[in-house]
């Protein structure tokens, strides 16, 4: 037996656990023979007794589900949903506690009298994955039984490099998740895409729960002109602190969100938030600097000077120029302070953190601030039968000058095309003082504007100053009742409220044509709240000795209000003095464009889960909403289930072959699922009895869309996936591979109408849009003495078509002729049928004669509208990521490889800098004597004025591969830090550090919005950000 059990330790601690439990197995009978010739008087001294308790994870979270026996005997219960157990036991006797992905841990039975409470607290295996998952509605599961993926990333991959917006700490480290930092930089929004864009009208970034509660969506994604370019700002998911989060779980498919409802289409991030724990107070104290500068910038030429007064296409300098745009950048600082503390009994846990950003951008003026304020309270009542937590957080956050892309109030312009053989260095004076008017009112303007009311770089950062204040205010509770011990009701309810202002400041010597004389002034102010309330019921049972029951059925009510109202005019008295009062009334304008959108949803749902012996398992979920976008339609209530099934391998099996098994194979489950989202359209206020009119300038302003002629429905979205998921190598190997595809149909669009109707375009429900696609994430864990190395491989790869957009639409205005929608044109994007949202197309080319030649004898290159031909799509073939850590005593590596394949993007900058002849092309092509144009060698500046109209000559490919984060951590030992220190660490910090291989002349993952149809066009935005910097982090 000792030989035995030698051999076993070499298999590892499951392999070793099996065979302990053999050999109990063996020895019951002797046990039972021996007990036999036990005295009366040891027997009535062993009396059993009560003996309960609750099982949790480290951080507090209870696990249900939890094997508890007592060792040598057939005895067992397992925990229900809160965690809790009770069981008849002896003293003396061995209490084993045993759940999937945690430590085993054992505990005697020793205290005298009729009941007692065992608390236990598990440990997660090292040596396995995440097998316990935060799934819809903040239910912790065993992933064995779930029929959907569903990928968990802890806390520590949001805080050991911090971004401004936490988001864009999971990029690279999930499958099947699109995610793009927007141009804006520190603090921007972030661009979210699961498994594709599914809604050509609709949003497609997927939806956030905080805590088990949908959070509202508050963002303008929307993308402006090329002149104006879009209002940078900040978006709700960046409000929150990375070290308030506990771990996040990404759900991919709609099959995993169906009881989110409507916004779960796109997907679900689940974000699990901190609370407090019992035991003594725990203070955490972080801190962080980070220094950024551009990673990528176009190339420019210093060797030709100027032309036709703002051009650079004159005679070769003879001394280059000095102007390095680089130089104009500074070098941002982002500074990221944090505090909390946790303290608690058994009764009551209580969580505080407060956290502050400060960054100054690259460009001058460029500010971006927030503060953080949380406190968290979680207590139990009357025998732990009532439980309560409550939270209360405020974020203020301030932005001054964020800005995305575009030509105007964009200081990048002005230093890019700037002439070559000009002065750089005056531009710094950039206000001069106007004798006459008694005040600083002249622009030392850029030689000529360029052409295009181009201004100073420096006034737009100091003189066109666009602040923005927002302060939001969020309250949660959940009160708990625990009927039986398998029996609970929990009810939410969540406010969520947001005020913001924003102003617009033009100094009095801005060009004309965006301020007159004194300046202008513009204000906005908006606000946005959000309703939660919830009520669910939960229900856990087992019977029949090899299946159990999970029930869950509830109802939900969400209302969202958002208002937002606006006023903008000429200053009338006082230049430069900048307040509503001290405006022109006669020609200001005061608007509500974009507010008062009212949306509210009542909805009741439920699933159930039943398994057998662990092995097999049956999902089915339901649920039904009545949305206010759909009142007065035909489908004012929306019906989708959703069904899936599971079947863990390793499970079926005999104990005998899965210990046999267990070093190579430990782990196996197939699953699939099927599910049906319904989504009220995304525009509100089109069905009959809710069409409002806007008001713009004090009149109310007419709608430009006919009324609805058809019944409208609810887009739907039908989704089907299979996976299977392995741990191999005593579970130090994992692989999981998902397949899906989805379509989703009765989508919103929009069909011009004559003018003769007097009306510009009308709503039609139509089209079918397809996505499939394959994830996969493989890991490896290794831990040996004093050495640990673990890596982890994701890829994801999705095609998206357009199967169909309209036909055969009843025409209002001419029944002989119905509506056919073949083709569209929505921002950047040309959709058609059989191609993808995110198709690139150009409609002009170099004109040719008869015979197929170009002509050049008259020293220009002409151009000619054609066809529209497509140039390719934003959209990448595949999404690769590398994660891998390495670790030696107290030290560790960690790095992030990013990798995007396939695609095409197009720079409209390269193509304004060629035209300039600010570009290194173009004096490469000087150098030269000629552009090669097929096979003509033609002038350069007839070449670049030519192509300049042309897109496909500016089309590269997307491919890119860098390095995108990485962090070299000392963690000191425990013994040298004394007992006023529990943690201590200090690490170097690098994001987005090396670029290792790119053919665009941008970063081509940056975007300009985050809408659906922004993305792949650079129109001078601002460079991506390679950042490094020092964090540290302690522990009281």
């Amino acid at each position: 037996m000792i030989d035995l059990l030698s051999r076993s330790n070499s298999k590892g601690k499951l392999g070793k656990f099996l065979l302990i439990a053999l050999a109990c197995g063996l020895w019951a009978d002797a046990v039972y023979a021996k007990a036999e010739i036990t005295s009366v008087r040891e027997v009535v001294e062993q009396q059993t007794k009560k003996v309960s308790g609750t099982v949790t994870d480290e951080s507090g979270q209870p696990l249900p589900g939890v094997s508890v026996f007592i060792k040598g005997t057939q005895r067992g219960i397992t925990t229900d949903f809160d965690g809790n157990y009770q069981i008849q036991a002896s003293q003396g006797e061995m209490l084993v506690f045993s759940y999937v992905g945690f430590v085993t841990q054992e505990k005697i039975v020793s205290s005298t009298g009729n009941e007692l409470v065992i608390n236990i607290s598990l440990k997660e295996e090292t040596q396995q994955l995440e097998q316990v998952v935060v799934t819809a509605l903040g239910i912790k599961r065993q992933e064995k039984a779930l029929s959907y993926n569903v990928q968990q990333v802890k806390s520590e991959e949001l805080t050991r490099v911090k971004d401004a917006n936490f988001v864009n700490s999971l990029n690279g480290k999930v499958a099947g998740v699109n995610i793009q930092k927007s141009s804006s930089g520190v603090g921007g929004q972030t661009k979210v895409v699961m498994r594709g864009a599914k809604s050509i009208l609709g949003g497609n970034n997927v939806l956030y729960v905080i805590d088990g509660v949908p959070m509202g969506e508050n963002t303008n994604r929307e993308r402006g002109d090329q002149k104006f370019g879009t209002p940078a700002s900040s978006e709700g998911i960046a409000d929150f602190n990375s070290e308030d989060i506990e771990s996040i779980s990404v759900l991919t498919g709609p099959s995993a969100a169906a009881l989110y409802g409507a916004a779960a289409a796109n997907g679900v991030i689940l974000i699990n938030t901190k609370k407090g724990k019992e035991g003594k107070m725990k203070v955490n104290l972080s801190s962080s600097v980070e220094f950024s500068n551009p990673l990528i910038l176009p190339e420019f030429q210093n060797t030709y000077g100027t032309s036709d007064l703002f051009f650079s296409w004159g005679d070769k300098l003879d001394t280059p120029s000095s102007l390095d745009p680089k130089k104009f950048f500074n070098v941002g600082t982002t500074y990221n302070n944090a505090l909390n503390f946790s303290v608690g009994n058994k009764q009551n846990q209580t969580f505080v953190s407060a956290a502050s950003i400060t960054s100054e951008g690259i460009v001058s003026n460029n500010q971006y601030r927030r503060h953080n304020v949380l406190i968290r309270n979680t207590s139990s009542f009357l025998d732990d039968k009532l439980e309560l937590d409550v939270s209360a957080s405020y974020v203020r956050q301030f932005e001054k000058n964020m800005i995305s892309f575009g030509e105007y109030f964009n200081p990048i312009v002005g230093v890019y095309l700037f002439p070559r053989g000009e002065n750089f260095d005056w531009m710094k004076s950039f206000e001069l003082y106007d004798m006459e008017k008694g005040y600083n009112a002249i622009q030392n303007r850029i030689p000529g504007d360029l052409g295009k009311d181009i201004q100073n770089p420096y006034w737009i950062m100091y003189r066109n100053v666009r602040p923005k204040v927002r302060d939001r205010y969020m309250f949660s509770g959940q009160l708990k009742y625990n009927i039986f011990k398998n029996l609970n009701i929990a009810g939410r309810v969540r406010l969520d409220n947001t005020y913001s202002k924003s102003e617009d400041k033009r100094y009095a010597g801005t060009l004309g044509a965006f301020a007159k004389e004194k300046g202008r002034y513009a204000y906005s102010q908006g606000t946005f709240k959000q309703k939660y309330a919830d009520l669910i019921m939960n229900y856990n049972t087992s019977f029949a000795d090899d299946f159990n029951l999970v029930v869950n059925a509830g109802t939900s009510f969400e209302d969202y209000d958002n208002k937002g109202k606006s006023y903008r005019g000429e200053i009338k008295h006082i230049a430069n003095k900048f307040f509503i009062s001290n405006t022109d009334a006669s020609t200001a304008v005061v608007s509500d464009e974009g507010g008062n959108d009212r949306r509210r949803n009542i909805a009741v749902f439920a699933s159930a889960e039943l398994g057998w012996k662990s092995a097999l398992y049956l999902t089915l979920t339901g649920r039904n909403d009545w949305a206010s976008q759909l009142v007065n339609s035909d489908e004012e209530s929306i019906f989708y289930p959703s069904v899936g099934v599971s079947a863990v391998i390793t499970e079926l099996l005999s104990p005998e072959t899965k210990n046999k098994l267990y070093p190579y194979l430990g782990f196996a489950k197939i699953r699939a699922s099927f599910t049906e989202v319904g989504s009220p359209i995304s525009v509100t206020g089109i069905t009959p009895g809710t069409i409002t009119k806007k008001i713009e300038g004090g009149s109310i302003k007419a709608n430009d869309f006919y009324p609805l002629t058809a019944p409208l429905k609810a887009e739907r979205t039908r989704s089907f996936e299979v996976g299977i998921s392995t741990k191999w190598l005593k579970n130090r190997l994992s692989l999981d591979v998902t397949a899906y595809k989805s379509n989703t149909y009765n989508q919103l669009l929009l069909a011009g109408l004559p003018k003769s109707s007097g009306y510009q375009t009308m709503y039609v429900q139509a089209g079918n849009v397809e996505n499939k696609g394959l994830e996969v994430a493989l890991g490896y864990n290794q831990e040996v003495a004093d050495f640990n190395f673990g890596t982890s491989l994701t890829a994801t790869a999705n095609q998206n078509k357009i199967i169909r957009l309209a036909s055969g639409i009843p025409n209002p205005f001419d029944a002989s002729s119905p509506i056919d929608i073949k083709e569209m044109t929505v921002g950047n994007f040309y959709l058609r049928e059989g191609g993808s949202i995110g198709d690139i197309y150009a409609n002009n080319w170099i004109k040719r004669d008869k015979y197929g030649l170009v002509d050049i004898s008259s020293g220009t290159i002409a151009t000619e509208a054609t066809e529209p031909y497509m140039l390719g799509s934003v959209n990448p073939d595949w999404l690769l990521g590398w994660q891998g850590n390495l670790g030696y005593k107290n030290l560790s590596l960690n790095f992030l490889f990013k990798a995007r394949l396939g695609g095409v993007v197009v720079s409209k900058t390269q193509q304004i800098l060629d035209y300039y002849g600010v570009s290194k092309a173009s004096a490469d092509a000087r150098d030269l004597g000629y552009a090669q144009l097929g096979s003509f060698k033609v002038n350069p500046r007839a070449y670049y004025n030519a192509i300049n109209a042309l897109d496909a000559y500016y089309t590269y490919s997307a491919t890119n591969v860098r390095l995108q984060e990485v962090s070299l951590t000392y963690s000191f030992p425990k013994q040298a830090l004394g007992k006023t220190f529990s943690d201590l660490s200090i690490s170097l910090i690098g994001n987005n550090l090396w670029m290792i291989y790119n053919k665009a002349p941008f970063d081509p993952e940056l975007t300009s919005t985050t809408g659906t149809f922004g993305q792949g066009y650079d129109y001078f935005m601002l460079p991506s950000l390679r950042s490094y910097g020092l964090s540290v982090k302690i522990g009281f």
